[in-house]
């Protein structure tokens, strides 16, 4: 877990995506500047098979950021590269590539430093209209094969809810959540994304977040705005999110992923987290963290 910065009790990542066009010690270097404690990697900028890194490529990303004065804390967009990947499909042989790479995306994350791996990928988990419940058992069967090697690695697998528009496989944290507890492991849990949750979900985030704190699933937050931009660039109000982690006493990852970077990549990542820091020091300072046992 990252040690937060003071006057915030959870770590906030930028998802380095954003920053894309910079080599990897650059994007540590301003995210750190910016004031994140991490960056949030999505494996494809590193490589077109992230895969096959060789281990001092590896160490020395890690030492990059150790280097800059934050950390990696995780992994998100896991199958993007390399492509035809898939948990759904029914070829033996795509499935096989698949959790092979997952299992390989444990093993990178924990190199790294992280401590939790998120998995959205819409256009790896479809469902066909000729299998759909099939295409859904195999999805389902991927979660639970992982599992057990996350806890080992001492990292956490999150199930990323997506919205409607994105999938048909896991659109709301009841149905994650579902899948968390039939597979029952330490090592899988799922994960609260904003901007999915707004355009998905029946109730407000921050009801479906409480509930998923409160029962243990919930392992990861993604702040974004349903604009496709950062917190604080857009309609949607985040000072009920941020209110609610810190009564709950969250001392997880928070994680900016905006997709429309405006004006730029870097301005971008510097309008979130001045606005979340503004955020987070107003409330602790109108209503203290209650005193709930810690969530991670």
């Amino acid at each position: 877990m990252n040690a937060p910065t003071a006057h915030r009790p959870f770590a906030v990542a930028l998802c380095n995506e954003v920053l894309r066009d910079r080599p990897f010690e650059a994007q540590c270097e301003l995210a750190a500047a910016l004031g994140y404690d991490a960056l949030e990697v999505a494996p494809f900028t590193l490589g077109d098979d992230p895969a096959t890194l060789a281990p001092a490529r590896v160490a020395e990303l890690r030492r990059a950021a150790e280097a800059a004065g934050i950390r990696v804390s995780g992994l998100h967009w896991l199958l993007t590269a390399p492509p035809g990947l898939s948990i759904t499909s029914a070829d033996t042989a795509v499935r096989a590539r698949t959790l092979a790479h997952m299992h390989a995306m444990i093993d990178l994350c924990a190199a790294l430093g992280g401590d939790v791996l998120v998995h959205g990928s819409p256009d790896q988990r479809r469902l066909s209209d000729d299998d759909p419940q099939g295409d859904t058992e195999r999805g389902r069967a991927a979660f639970a094969d992982v599992a057990e090697h996350a806890h080992r690695a001492g990292v956490r697998y999150c199930i990323e809810p997506l919205s409607p528009q994105e999938t048909r496989f896991v659109t709301s944290w009841a149905e994650a959540a579902a899948i968390v507890h039939a597979v029952d492991h330490p090592g899988l849990r799922t994960m609260i994304d904003t901007r999915a949750a707004r355009l998905g979900e029946s109730e407000p985030v921050t009801a479906v977040l409480e509930r998923g704190l409160r029962d243990g699933t919930v392992a990861h937050v993604h702040l974004n705005d349903r604009n496709r931009r950062g917190p604080g660039q857009g309609d949607d109000g985040f000072a009920d999110v941020v209110g609610l982690l810190l009564r709950e006493g969250y001392t997880g990852t928070v994680a900016v992923e905006p997709f429309d970077y405006h004006p730029d990549g870097a301005t971008a990542a510097a309008r979130a987290i001045g606005y979340l820091q503004g955020l987070v020091e107003a409330l602790a300072k109108a209503s203290p963290a209650a005193d709930a046992a810690p969530r991670e």
